[in-house]
């Protein structure tokens, strides 16, 4: 089972973000409700070079996280291509994950406890992205909650903000389900925008401007409670503008359009306050901290 971030390059297709992404819309596709995330390292390589010590020294033995930097054609599926990894680029991604993942968590009170805990047990670098044959463009997957993937490392410029920000979305999303995996939803959650979710399938065919009337940050956010949940907490995390794109009301609202948006805006904000509620009782974190930790750091 896999989630995947997938652009969408067909015209009149998904959603547009262009704060992150300016005309190129950004899909999530399902992660499952069944996925653990701390699902034991297997057939870990003996370290042979350098990077391969340092991989066994900072990640193997201290979080349990297996890096695979050698392309292998069994972390793409049948009839897709990628390029693999360069090689110079594998450090950096590690200092990048470091940096903008385990730091975070390490950053906040009970963060690294629970990291430690729940961490996947094996991280994949691929060097492009994976076009598929429907017109999309993949970003990144995980895996029955074992496995991330991140695609396009050869691209890697954390200066880059468009770059960053969807490494930072692929991992704070796919992280994000472990509360809900580990401590169910915070209760009454899917009822706030409960009119709002689409059927199997559908989602992909709303605008960002509809995902947010409807009450959500995102159109894949309507596919279900778990991605709705998820999606808030990965660009709460991610984003600077949080705030100003999906919470703070327009004012002098007089057109319909604008009334609907700042109606969603209110049910984003009960969202919201819910998931920091259970946030902090579920896994003693507060999830306030965890943005300033990951902002600061953007």
């Amino acid at each position: 089972m896999k989630g995947v971030l997938k652009y969408i390059t067909k015209a009149g297709v998904g959603f547009q973000h262009s704060l992150l992404f300016g005309f190129v819309a950004i899909l999530l596709i399902s992660c499952y409700e069944d996925e653990k995330l701390n699902t034991p390292v297997t057939d870990i390589e003996q370290p042979t070079t350098d990077l391969d010590i340092y991989i066994d020294n900072n990640f193997v033995k201290e979080y349990g996280i297996a890096v695979r930097y050698r392309y292998d054609e069994k972390f793409v599926d049948p009839g897709q291509q990628v390029a693999p990894p360069k090689l110079e680029v594998v450090r950096p991604m590690l200092d990048l994950i470091d940096e903008y993942w385990i730091n975070v968590y390490k950053d906040v009170n009970g963060g690294e406890a629970y990291f430690r805990r729940y961490v996947p047990g094996e991280i994949v670098f691929l060097g492009g992205l994976i076009y598929n044959g429907d017109g999309t463009v993949t970003l990144g997957t995980a895996d029955a909650g074992a496995r991330i993937t991140f695609t396009d490392v050869n691209s890697i410029d954390v200066n880059d903000e468009e770059w960053l920000l969807r490494q930072l979305h692929t991992v704070y999303h796919e992280f994000a389900h472990i509360v809900h995996q580990n401590n169910k939803l915070p209760s009454a959650f899917e009822e706030i925008s409960a009119e709002g979710y689409t059927s199997a399938g559908s989602w992909f065919n709303l605008s960002d401007d509809d995902a947010l009337k409807r009450g959500f940050v995102s159109p894949y956010g309507t596919s279900s409670p778990n991605e709705d949940f998820a999606e808030i907490i990965a660009f709460y995390m991610a984003e600077k503008d949080f705030f100003d794109d999906y919470i703070n009301l327009e004012e002098n609202c007089i057109t319909a359009a604008c009334s609907d948006r700042n109606a969603g805006r209110i049910l984003i904000l009960q969202k919201l306050n819910s998931i920091k509620e259970h946030y902090l009782k579920s896994t003693g974190i507060d999830l306030d901290d965890l943005r300033v930790s990951a902002l600061s750091r953007l």
